[in-house]
């Protein structure tokens, strides 16, 4: 990647000096924002009490999650992006849908990028403390420094080279008045939420895989309003399919008079083996269960026949296991 494209991970600058989007590129002051606007709090009826429990099994509150960000960024490029999911959030499923996936996928990704910011920062300072270095693995800090480098196009332009390197799901929800709650899974970035009429699914890095993995249902559902349990179980199929997908996408990356251009290399490379591990119906199980976790089902319920897990769809239109 050419060194004039801000790369924390370089030097692991998650020490809330720079801008965590920008760096220093900007000379004007750097605040400390929250991760969640005060904005979805507010829909979501949050008083910002609420806890979350980072990588490092800490709990914080999520009032106390916040990153650097320089004025300018935040004011210019930040807050309008805030303005316009703020506004389709507050008209449902129909504006939601009508969203640009671009304006989405940034939206989404800084809010999981936010999160990997300060997960980075207590790896640091636990670092500096023990000098044992940043437990991490170099392909998950590969595709955090992809994540940043994509966000850009927040303040930048940045074009995707005939790809869009996301899967993004919107699908409309029979309960009107569906509380806020999201879900995210940050090794594999895969992100969830659903609130009033509308969910959102999405995998943010694996060039649209996992969409095509899912077709067959997606194209059965088109239009439907989804039951609380549907989405739930969609969502349960897009985690797991996530956890399943074993390519690490690499990118050709080239910065152009204040544009940044991103091309996609074949994810087959020279691998001879699919884009997916083989679908475990005892394990997609589990992750079921988990979702499933308000309505009680058992995992024995819904594994009764191992050849066909329990399902809100019909048909269940499952990936074929060997």
């Amino acid at each position: 990647m050419n060194s004039t494209i801000y790369q924390p991970f370089k030097n692991f600058d998650f020490k809330y000096k720079n801008c965590f989007l920008s760096g220093d590129i900007f000379s004007t002051p750097v605040v400390e924002t929250t991760i969640l606007p005060q904005w979805l709090l507010k829909v979501a009826n949050f008083t910002g009490n609420e806890q979350i429990k980072l990588l490092d099994e800490s709990v914080r509150a999520y009032n106390t999650l916040k990153v650097p960000c320089n004025t300018e960024v935040l004011t210019h490029f930040i807050e309008p992006l805030e303005e316009k999911i703020a506004g389709a959030f507050a008209g449902g499923y129909v504006p939601v849908a009508k969203l640009d996936q671009k304006d989405l996928f940034n939206w989404i990704g800084k809010f999981m990028y936010s999160l990997i910011y300060i997960e980075m920062n207590a790896a640091v300072r636990l670092q500096q403390l023990s000098a044992d270095g940043v437990n991490m693995s170099q392909g998950l800090m590969h595709k955090f420094g992809n994540l940043h480098t994509m966000i850009q196009g927040i303040y930048l332009d940045v074009v995707f080279e005939d790809f869009t390197p996301w899967s993004i799901v919107v699908v409309p929800l029979k309960e009107k008045d569906t509380p806020f709650s999201f879900r995210d899974e940050i090794n594999t970035m895969t992100f969830s939420m659903k609130l009033n009429d509308f969910g959102i699914i999405a995998c943010l890095q694996d060039n649209g895989t996992n969409k095509k993995y899912h077709g067959e249902l997606i194209s059965q559902i088109e239009g439907t309003e989804l039951s609380a349990e549907q989405f739930e179980e969609l969502c349960a199929r897009f985690y797991y399919s996530a956890y399943l997908f074993n390519r690490l996408p690499e990118y050709a990356i080239l910065p152009v008079e204040g544009s940044i251009y991103i091309d996609a290399m074949p994810l087959r490379g020279t691998l001879n083996k699919a884009l997916f591990d083989h679908w475990q119906h005892k394990t997609y199980a589990q992750v079921l269960q988990d979702f499933w976790k308000p309505w009680g089902h058992t995992l024995f319920e819904i594994i009764k026949d191992p050849t066909k897990p329990m399902s809100y769809f019909e048909p269940a239109a499952l990936p074929e296991t060997n």
